[in-house]
């Protein structure tokens, strides 16, 4: 077992996952002012040191995505990676600088940040990042993704896991097919069978250890606009037939995103996946909204109030455990 191997088991063994707290100061503005809470550094680490000094960090969340502003703050004497470090759970860091438009494809997304790449990780390395993030974002139509955009946002992703590799990290690998659209979920199987496939080519091509990486995938879902949408069972059954055909055995584990669902949707949906997962992959979630979204709500009525936030955020996360592991239930989600 390489270290690699040790953290990547480390962040997704034992229904924990990850909590991608790694919103830019720009998105996480817009969370903040959905809410009406002024968006300043102090607003944003107060929020996120609630969550991170929770009581559920220590059982359902094995590793934290930070964002370069956060990873850099401290709480008192001790630095943002140390609080988590606490709970037992690992330090991520996203290194991607954003989707760009692709030259030659205006209407696509290339995403950018290879340049300097390698200075920044050791810096990441010495703050205690452990494990990293990019993503490709890929949109759908009749004729998108295009060759140009697959093979790019590709080759992009393994030249990032290269370095990181490089670095002593783990690299999350998200190749992220959108929801966006009116296409039905076939179409959402088809293309992002085509995305995944592509990805591993270049990985391999890039002599990156498999058993040292994390692959964050979407599910395969209809479009948000389709007229008719595919049962929950469906859900599961074309996610897990997807990355059966598209994974190669050795990657360690599988980190869905949220991707656009609400809690409960992507909380039953992984629950799903995980009741009928025969495959060797760990299946669990490195989620965001989907794992934040009740306890900003909560929080933004008093941003005093942390164990109120920390109460919610916690039933949030024992659910999305309880789905890693297949355990979840309507019942359970109702309990007080």
């Amino acid at each position: 077992m390489t270290e690699l191997n040790k953290i990547s088991l480390k962040i997704l063994s034992g229904g924990k996952g990850i909590l991608a707290a790694d919103e830019s100061t720009g998105t996480m503005t817009k969370r903040l002012q959905s809410v009406k809470v002024p968006s300043n550094e102090e607003n944003r680490l107060q929020f996120r040191k609630t969550l991170f000094s929770s009581e559920s960090m220590k059982d359902c969340i094995g590793g934290v995505i930070l964002y370069d502003e956060t990873i850099k703050q401290k709480t008192g004497t001790k630095t943002i990676p140390e609080l988590i470090d606490e709970s037992g759970t690992v330090t991520g860091i996203k290194v991607d600088t954003g989707a760009k438009t692709l030259a030659g494809s205006p209407d696509e997304k290339i995403t950018e940040g290879l340049d300097g790449l390698r200075e920044r990780l050791k810096e990441y390395y010495k703050l205690g990042a452990r494990f990293t993030k990019w993503r490709g974002v890929y949109a759908i139509s009749d004729k998108f993704p295009s060759k140009l955009s697959i093979h790019s946002n590709s080759h992009a992703l393994a030249r990032y896991a290269a370095l990181v590799q490089e670095s002593g990290m783990v690299p999350i690998v998200e190749p992220e097919v959108l929801m966006d659209g009116n296409h039905s979920a076939n179409v959402c199987f088809e293309k992002t069978s085509d995305v995944i496939k592509k990805c591993f080519d270049e990985l391999i091509l890039h002599k990156i250890d498999l058993t040292g990486l994390i692959l964050k995938p979407n599910m395969i879902l209809d479009g948000v606009n389709a007229n008719n949408k595919i049962r929950n069972d469906e859900v599961a059954d074309l996610t897990l037939k997807c990355l059966q055909e598209s994974v190669p055995q050795e990657v360690p584990g599988i980190a869905f995103l949220s991707g656009g669902q609400s809690e409960i949707e992507a909380t039953e949906n992984l629950n799903l996946i995980n009741k009928k997962n025969n495959t060797k992959f760990i299946m669990t979630y490195s989620y965001g909204r989907a794992l934040q979204k009740s306890a900003l709500k909560f929080w933004s009525k008093d941003i005093k109030d942390i164990k109120g936030t920390q109460k919610i955020f916690d039933h949030r996360a024992n659910m999305c455990s309880l789905a890693a592991q297949g355990k979840w239930s309507k019942e359970l989600e109702n309990q007080d």
